[in-house]
């Protein structure tokens, strides 16, 4: 009999509604005595059954819910139906390919809480935020190999995650053969390298897909500061529409290096490449009396968690202050967010203020979010993470 988890009186809604989360404190008590990792079913304080999911005494997320069929246990045919599902809207939207980039499994958008795969040509990463599920990486890794046929799968892990979830895991091959130094993808016709084993995250950032694009569009004709830039994806991008010059700006020196070697792959001479912690950066630049046609901003999450949003709604401002003053008249500001915490109403409300304050008239052309491989589940809205506003300053 699977263990149950019973919940407090009038916190069962959100879970009838398919929200993945049960955080402890929804919860009134545990019958079974279920380990870690371990299936239990979901149940309101009528014992009604609500849905089943994996459960985690470590985790302030005491239960992930999976499924909400009381008939269906969670094994591998299970997992492999949801990545069968999650691998099908990737190819209806053709989104996959030789030589492409892709997400195939996201996370609580695609029904698997704590799982995110991306293909990089012929190979794949996975990447592990629930205990649950990362017990079940070889079940994972087995249907993967099963229904994708990659040269090799990679095991990337997320910093702090293990705190989180009581789980200890280390970045390594899971199976097949080591990804080479020179994997490389296509995207809008650029080429650009991937390191799948040291890069950031899984190795690069398929979410800013339809966003490069959309920023290159503005790029012709004009001088182009690319912060935060990582390998180049927004930088490249416009050097390949026709942007004058385009500087790209980051912290770390091996992103960095790639980046100069995807300029060079893709034979674009009007782009350098600067390491410098990008708040001083932009200060500099503003004192120096630079001005740019296109500003792009695409910091990494600065906020992890609720105690964080203050904090990162000052160096949100911070920066947008900076390139509204850096910006040319009539220039464009491309201003991205990926702390999922931070919501788009609350980024609109700190543009208009910086506006007012730096007695700019600002117009937002476009809201954006990530690429479709990147969905948002209407029952987890926290999938709608990544905001992309591009603005107008005159």
């Amino acid at each position: 009999m699977v263990p149950s988890v019973i919940l407090k009186p009038k916190r069962a809604q959100p879970f009838f509604a398919r929200h993945p989360w049960v955080y402890a404190g929804a919860i009134d008590r545990v019958e079974g005595n279920p380990p870690d990792g371990a299936e239990v079913d979901l149940l309101s304080t009528t014992g009604n059954f609500v849905a089943r999911g994996l459960f985690n005494s470590q985790s302030k997320i005491r239960v992930r819910l999976y499924s909400w069929d009381a008939d269906r246990p969670l094994d591998r045919n299970f997992f492999r139906e949801r990545i069968r599902r999650a691998i099908g809207l990737r190819d209806s939207l053709q989104m996959r390919g030789p030589g492409r980039g892709c997400r195939l499994v996201f996370s609580e958008a695609d029904g698997l809480s704590g799982c995110t795969t991306d293909e990089y040509g012929g190979w794949l990463t996975v990447q592990f935020t629930a205990l649950g599920l990362a017990q079940r990486r070889d079940l994972i890794a087995d249907v993967l190999n099963e229904l994708v046929r990659p040269r090799g799968i990679y095991l990337r892990t997320e910093k702090g995650v293990g705190v989180l979830e009581g789980l200890e895991l280390h970045d390594g091959l899971l199976s097949g053969d080591l990804p080479p130094a020179d994997l490389s993808i296509e995207e809008n016709g650029l080429t650009f390298l991937v390191n799948i084993a040291e890069g950031q995250k899984t190795g690069f950032y398929h979410d800013q897909r339809d966003n490069r694009q959309a920023a290159a569009r503005l790029a012709a004709g004009r001088t182009v500061l690319d912060a935060f830039c990582y390998t180049g994806g927004f930088g490249l991008h416009a050097a390949k529409a026709g942007a004058t010059s385009v500087e790209c700006i980051d912290v770390s020196e091996p992103a960095l290096a790639l980046g100069r070697r995807n300029a060079e792959r893709n034979g674009l001479s009007n782009v350098t490449f600067t390491r410098a912690d990008v708040f001083r950066h932009l200060e500099t630049l503003v004192k120096e009396g630079r001005r740019y046609g296109v500003l792009v901003l695409d910091p990494p999450k600065f906020a992890r968690n609720r105690a964080a949003i203050p904090e990162a709604l000052r160096g949100y401002r911070q920066l947008l202050k900076q390139s509204i003053r850096l910006v040319e008249p009539e220039g464009f500001v491309v201003f991205c967010c990926c702390s999922g915490l931070i919501g788009a109403d609350m980024l609109i409300e700190l543009i208009s203020q910086v506006a007012g304050e730096e007695k700019r008239d600002v117009q937002i052309l476009e809201r954006r979010g990530a690429a479709p491989d990147h969905p948002v589940a209407a029952s987890c809205l926290e999938t709608a993470y990544l905001k992309c506003f591009i603005l107008r300053v005159s």
